[in-house]
């Protein structure tokens, strides 16, 4: 190509650029190393011009070599700006909310630094905006394993089978783009934040969910369209079991202050965890109790016994017999046992703060 077609084409690009929205991505991130990469490629190849976007991360003082990848992409993918920005609290709303004061686009993107956006993300979230069909769009997760042994692929199986995550639409894609209570990581315009507000910072986790819940009060819709389509890695089962047990943890505080927003799907698990503890009390002293805790325990061992089985045959992965279950009691237990214990340490403040002013 001569160098006057190739400057027509880059003058091209500019002006195509300019008629579009400018984009921000911002990036909660702390010690994402081995996944960082991954993100920055997958949005450097985004269909979207890149004059017409910037990410903008905001790093809790990673202490591997995160911050060294993202300099040295920088200095191989120049015409993609990059900008790095401390998040010194250390928790995600806070590092959204530090990267969205330092951010320049009319609309802006969230991306975790776990996810691989499909090639048409940008455009397609940007596009739905332009729309009115949301004041936050989203997409679907297309689940895969953090790395390539036996646990890692039955989690990532887990992180999307019915029995684990209910009708969570975006963990389980439907067919049509439709409104719903939330979608992971989300697009928006700026002037949304000035109208409802930032990221609650008080909920280091569920802080997405509370966002939307004040959307949808405010009379807003969040849209999924399952178009929109990226790739999260899952992590270990240890980090699976925390990641739960804090998802449950905050779920139980954001209610306090949005308690229509609780679905069956995430009352099921502390129900269940509260019923197995009450029937094992009792059990001792009960034969009735006995009874109902051994067709409990049966029936919900067989009911995972069973999902494994079909995922194994399935999917063509015997390992996915016992991991399938596995992962997915990791997740109902470590989620109800959050719950239960972020809903009793908040009776026992509030009993404490009684006792307090009573006795002035």
């Amino acid at each position: 190509m001569s160098s006057s077609a190739t400057e027509t084409s880059h003058t091209a690009a500019l002006q195509s650029a300019m008629a579009l929205p400018f984009v921000s991505i911002i990036t909660p991130c702390y010690n994402e190393h081995r996944t960082i990469g991954l993100l920055l490629e997958g949005i450097y190849r985004q269909s979207y011009p890149r004059t017409a976007m910037e990410v903008v991360i905001a790093d809790g003082g990673s202490t591997d070599a995160t911050l060294e990848f993202i300099h040295a992409f920088q200095s191989r993918h120049p015409d993609l700006a990059i900008r790095v920005v401390p998040n010194p609290q250390r928790i995600t709303p806070a590092a959204l909310n530090r990267a969205i004061a330092a951010a320049r686009g009319e609309i802006l993107i969230r991306l975790d630094a776990h996810a691989i956006p499909a090639r048409d993300y940008v455009a397609r979230c940007v596009e739905a905006l332009e729309q009115g069909l949301g004041d936050n769009v989203g997409g679907v997760w297309e689940i895969r394993p953090g790395d390539d042994s036996w646990i890692a692929r039955a989690i990532a199986v887990a992180a999307s089978h019915p029995l684990a995550v209910g009708d969570a639409h975006y963990r389980r894609a439907p067919e049509t783009a439709r409104s719903v209570d939330t979608v992971p990581f989300g697009a928006f315009r700026r002037a949304l934040f000035d109208r409802i507000g930032l990221f609650n910072e008080r909920l280091p986790i569920n802080q997405d969910y509370e966002l939307n819940a004040r959307i949808r009060r405010h009379g807003g819709v969040v849209w999924l369209d399952p178009a929109i389509r990226s790739v999260y890695m899952r992590p270990t089962l240890g980090a699976l079991a925390r990641q739960y047990w804090r998802y449950g943890f905050w779920k139980a505080r954001m209610l306090t202050h949005y308690p229509t927003t609780l679905r069956w799907r995430q009352a099921v698990p502390p129900l269940f965890v509260a019923g197995l503890l009450g029937l094992a009390i009792s059990a001792p002293c009960a034969k009735a109790a006995r009874r109902m805790l051994a067709a409990l325990i049966g029936l919900y061992g067989g009911a995972l016994g069973a999902a494994g089985a079909h995922a194994a045959v399935g999917r063509r992965d015997p390992a996915l017999s016992a991991g399938l279950p596995l992962a997915i009691a990791t997740m109902h237990f470590c989620w109800g046992s959050g719950f239960l214990w972020s809903v009793w340490s908040l009776l026992a403040e509030r009993r404490s703060s009684e006792q307090v002013v009573q006795t002035r």
